[in-house]
């Protein structure tokens, strides 16, 4: 008899034991995937819950909340409390579409969005997110130039990854959500560092001489600009002064001329008597020697029969 009590109360331990391996716990930022014969049939929430044990039944079990983040060209060291970085130069080392290398420092933050196709249709998702980063950020930055690399598209860039990196996830179904890809550190490679300073500088440079050349332009054009239209107009003035004192020129000539056709001795004398009068304005008296030697004074005018003075 208690042979027999004792044989059952064995089985009945081996059964709870047994039992005791469908009992499992789901912490507040996870949920339990059931498989019933190797096939997924539900999902249960946080806390402690129980399924048939194995064969029949098994769970998998997956944070759908925690913020992950995968590492592109350095890797994060925490040694005794303190945190350092390690540069991976394998992934770091990129390069530009205009043929430079530049050493990119990248990071991936990512959560689970669907739980059944992150734990069943993904062998390695942290594998494939930062592969699937890596290779989109290096065809992004290769075509753009390390200077736009180094200044103004860092922020495109890092938003053109995530985009692409969240579009090709959801073509293998993964059931990641891409969060957010940031540029960590964006520097060119430390064996050229000395050289592309150089370089810097002697852009810096000529930034600085075209600017000088500019200011300057803009100083003596205006100016050269404000006298040539001076000179301009002063010529066309002295042109228009010419071309007016010429007609009136004419004019007088053709009234003369019209005066000399109708009386042409009068006129003759007039105008010779006119010149006298105009060279000799200044002067009241002149003396003459004629052909006998003898000296006369010659009254103007009287000779003009003006009122010269």
């Amino acid at each position: 008899m208690w042979k027999k009590l004792i044989g059952w109360l064995v089985l009945a331990i081996i059964i709870l034991i047994y039992l005791s391996i469908g009992v499992y716990q789901v912490g507040p930022s996870e949920v339990a995937l059931i498989k019933t014969f190797g096939k997924y049939t539900h999902s249960t929430g946080p806390g402690i819950h129980f399924h048939l044990p194995y064969p029949f039944q098994s769970h998998v079990i997956v944070d759908v909340e925690t913020i992950r983040k995968e590492e592109i060209g350095f890797r994060t060291i925490e040694s005794y409390g303190k945190i350092s970085y390690r540069t991976v130069n394998e992934e770091a080392l990129m390069l530009t579409g205009d043929g430079n290398i530049i050493s990119v420092e990248a990071a991936v933050q990512y959560r689970i969005k669907d739980p059944v196709k992150f734990a069943f249709n993904v062998i390695n998702g942290k594998e494939l997110v930062r592969f699937t980063t890596e290779s989109v950020l290096r065809e992004r930055i290769a075509v753009r130039t390390i200077d736009d690399v180094l200044t103004v598209e860092r922020d495109k860039i890092a938003l053109e990854t995530a985009e692409k990196v969240q579009e090709i996830l959801d073509s293998y179904d993964s059931g990641i959500l891409i969060n957010k890809v940031y540029l960590q550190e964006v520097a060119p490679p430390d064996q050229v560092v000395a050289a592309f300073d150089d370089v810097n500088n002697a852009k810096q440079d000529k930034e600085r001489f075209i600017n000088e050349a500019t200011k300057y332009a803009n100083d003596v054009i205006p100016k050269a600009q404000g006298q040539a239209e001076k000179i301009l107009r002063e010529a066309e003035a002295y042109a228009q002064k010419k071309i007016l004192e010429a007609q009136g020129e004419t004019q007088r000539f053709l009234s003369v001329l019209k005066e000399y056709e109708i009386a042409p001795e009068i006129t003759k004398k007039r105008l010779i008597l006119e010149k006298l009068q105009s060279v000799f304005s200044s002067t009241k008296n002149i003396f003459v020697l004629d052909d006998s030697g003898t000296i006369k004074l010659l009254n103007v005018n009287d000779l003009i029969g003006g009122d010269t003075k």
